[in-house]
């Protein structure tokens, strides 16, 4: 705990000491200077120069998680996690067992959060998932904001678009631009128009503001696993020369396969985005043979990517990111070609995954730097 930090100012962000990190989280009084979440630290404290930046202690968000989620199945198992802060719950089928109404029973849970976590939460309550997550973000902090079919007109069509989950702010400048200001104008708006100002994001905007998604609330026991796993960095100075690239793909690969390994997954499409300083971005995937956790080849598919898509040593790079996605068990049987390509189709991979298996639990017991695969760091980066 900072009580020193209840006054004033402060936001989490992603490496607090690079200015071209993000902001992950801000409390209400940098909101008030207008700091939203995911700008750059740089038009942050463009906003609000007194802004105090702390990195995220990702163990106490998975903590917290972990137990704020354990209340929620006090009262269905339909808890769907959609992100490390926020769960969509369906209480229409046990409502009847706790004879409160939809307000009364989300005061309890605001109410048993705080008393038992010490945290306060704000909550939605809706009829569709759109405007419950809408509602939880309407009134904050500690608050309950109810929005049933006859309060849509009155609490949300006077919002402005940016308020509505997915409306970015390149979207709602392309909206703005076209007199499409609130969440009414837009609600107002054939779905066709949309879709031809904003691609497939018109469609399903269209579908957000009139409440069509109709996709039901998981259980929290049913495939809430990740679908993806990744691990992206903003380098401190833009990247030209192959070895300094090299060494940035080796340390995300590195860090991806440790979440491989920890969730007992193996991924058969490695996809790597590309950023320069000027924002352009690309994104390349290879679809593998078959599925793999090992350093070695994600490291060297995400290094190939970059090579054959990008001109390397002449258009700098200031982010990497790797993705690895169709994840499947790590004991999955695969029956295929024991090769994944030509430079390394003579390895036996099974002895190359004892090799990492064995490097990772020498690292987990002595710590990271004990042992490292063998490539250099010439990029002198504290986000690893």
């Amino acid at each position: 705990m900072r009580p020193e930090l209840w006054n004033v100012p402060m936001a989490v962000a992603g490496n607090p000491e690079n200015r071209h990190g993000i902001i992950l989280a801000k409390n209400n009084i940098a909101k008030k200077f207008g700091v939203v979440t995911a700008e750059a630290i740089w038009e942050a404290k463009r906003k609000c120069p007194d802004l105090v930046l702390v990195p995220p202690q990702y163990d106490k968000y998975q903590e917290f998680y972990e137990k704020i989620n354990q209340i929620y199945l006090d009262y269905t198992d339909l808890v769907e996690p959609f992100s490390i802060d926020e769960s969509f719950l369906d209480v229409t089928g046990t409502l009847h067992l706790f004879k409160k109404t939809p307000k009364e029973l989300a005061d309890e849970i605001r109410a048993r959060v705080e008393e038992e976590l010490g945290i306060t939460v704000s909550i939605g309550v809706s009829f569709c998932k759109v405007f419950a997550k809408l509602g939880s973000d309407y009134k904050k902090p500690n608050a309950t904001t109810v929005i049933f079919e006859e309060d849509v007109e009155n609490i949300v069509y006077p919002l402005p678009i940016r308020s509505l989950f997915s409306v970015g702010k390149k979207s709602a400048e392309i909206l703005n631009n076209r007199g499409i200001h609130t969440i009414g104008d837009l609600a107002d708006m054939p779905e066709d128009f949309l879709e031809k100002i904003l691609g497939k994001q018109g469609r399903t905007l269209y579908s957000y503001v009139h409440c069509l998604d109709d996709e039901p609330v998981r259980s929290f026991y049913d495939g809430n696993e990740a679908k993806s796993i990744s691990k992206g960095m903003t380098f401190k100075h833009d990247l030209i020369h192959h070895d300094e690239i090299k060494a940035g793909v080796n340390l995300l690969s590195d860090a991806v396969v440790e979440r491989l390994r920890a969730d007992h997954k193996k991924a058969y499409t490695i996809q790597v985005t590309i950023k320069d300083a000027s924002f352009k971005t690309i994104q390349r995937q290879r679809k593998l043979d078959f599925p793999t956790r090992l350093n070695r080849q994600i490291s060297e598919v995400a290094l190939e990517l970059i090579e054959n898509n990008w001109e390397v040593g002449k258009r700098p790079i200031r982010l990497i990111a790797i993705n690895c996605t169709e994840l499947v068990p790590e004991d999955m049987e695969i029956f295929t070609q024991q090769s994944l390509f030509e430079k390394i189709e003579s390895v036996d991979n099974k002895k190359v995954e004892k090799i990492e298996d064995t490097m990772a639990d020498i690292r987990e017991k002595f710590g990271k730097d004990v042992i490292k695969f063998g490539y250099i760091n010439p990029l002198n980066d504290k986000e690893k």
